[in-house]
């Protein structure tokens, strides 16, 4: 099954170097509707995405709760799954 994914709200970005992302995503799968949910996911230097096969190595909890400090200081962490249009 494949899907298209739409990134709604992103932190993480660091231009010129690799960055863990934490996103909150769209999923568009071919056979069935849309879901939402969160990924964290590595940019290259160049800013493309690191596609992992749905994974990504995150190196300490320390990253991860910083990314999740970061989307919850921008105001979209856990109050975009209250405002779903899904």
């Amino acid at each position: 099954m494949s899907a298209h994914v739409e990134i709604i709200n992103e932190v993480g970005r660091a231009p010129g170097e690799w960055t863990l992302c934490f996103q909150w995503v769209r999923y568009h799968y071919d056979d069935r509707r849309p879901e939402l949910g969160y990924r964290f996911i590595w940019r290259h230097p160049d800013d493309a995405l690191q596609p992992a096969r749905g994974q990504a190595r995150i190196p300490s909890a320390a990253a991860m709760f910083e990314l999740i400090q970061s989307a919850m200081e921008e105001g979209w962490f856990i109050t975009c799954e209250t405002n779903r249009d899904d």
